[in-house]
């Protein structure tokens, strides 16, 4: 793979996904509706699908894609794949939240190899470079044209003080007994991948997550989170988290910095 070039495609896709949504969210009429496992999807879940499935398939017309939107259809046979969450966080979209994102990742052999995640509400950019470094680009945003960028580096936790991160709208009793397993400075909600992005940048230590999520909603995070030299692991052996699993189930999982020590 020609990382330069994927990284300049997933970018710019990302940002047109992004645009697309924003039109949507400032708009008076979201067109909520009810998928088959009663989650919510919008007009704008699908205007992003589409434009960014386009983009990735004249680009890269020889690797497969998956997407949230379209994953009904998919049956993966590939060790290497594209995937998709157009818009990851639909809860906090539709009630105008801002931190949702948009999430476009490369896989090989179960590694998220490269990753962009775009919070378009946020103005926040993150992804990998081509050498799987992980930046958060500086806005405003030009489709062809990367400013300047931060390289990412998680912090160096202090176990008697941490800072974590947990879901907004996913959060329960199993994951407040867990994170009080810890002693905890303070602890803040997001939504969507960002979450994983707080740990890259240094903001969080430890994220994690007892309840379902699906490979499209990690992979592009995770992706970041290892460029700037953290860990998603699965929470019942601490393995590293793998991709092209079938149905794209997520067991439970753990989004760390190195050094924060763990608890079961």
């Amino acid at each position: 793979m020609d990382f330069e070039r994927l990284v300049r495609e997933m970018r710019a896709l990302a940002l047109d996904g992004g645009a697309a949504i924003m039109k949507i969210y400032d708009s008076a009429d979201m067109d909520v509706r009810t998928k088959d496992d009663a989650s919510p999807v919008t007009a704008a879940d699908e205007a992003a699908d589409a434009v960014i499935s386009a983009g990735l398939r004249a680009a890269f017309p020889d690797v497969a894609l998956i997407t949230e939107e379209q994953a009904a259809s998919h049956d993966l046979r590939a060790a290497t794949f594209l995937i998709v969450d157009p818009l990851d966080g639909t809860k906090e979209f539709v009630q105008r939240r801002g931190d949702f994102t948009v999430n476009i990742a490369y896989v090989e052999n179960g590694v998220p190899l490269r990753g962009v995640v775009y919070a378009p509400a946020k103005g926040r950019l993150f992804y990998t470079d081509a050498e799987g470094h992980s930046v958060e680009e500086q806005g405003p945003f030009d489709r062809d044209r990367p400013g300047p960028v931060k390289r990412l580096r998680v912090a160096v936790p202090d176990n008697s003080a941490l800072m974590v991160v947990a879901s907004k709208s996913h959060r329960d009793q199993a994951t407040d007994e867990y994170i009080a397993r810890y002693m905890v400075k303070d602890m803040t909600s997001a939504g969507s991948s960002l979450k994983f992005c707080l740990v890259a940048t240094g903001e969080a230590d430890l994220y994690p997550r007892l309840g379902r999520t699906m490979e499209w909603d990690t992979a592009a995070g995770d992706a970041v989170l290892r460029g700037a030299g953290g860990h998603v692991i699965r929470f019942d052996d601490f393995a590293p988290l793998a991709y092209g699993k079938p149905g794209w189930d997520n067991p439970f999982f753990i989004a760390h910095a190195p050094g924060v020590d763990l608890k079961r």
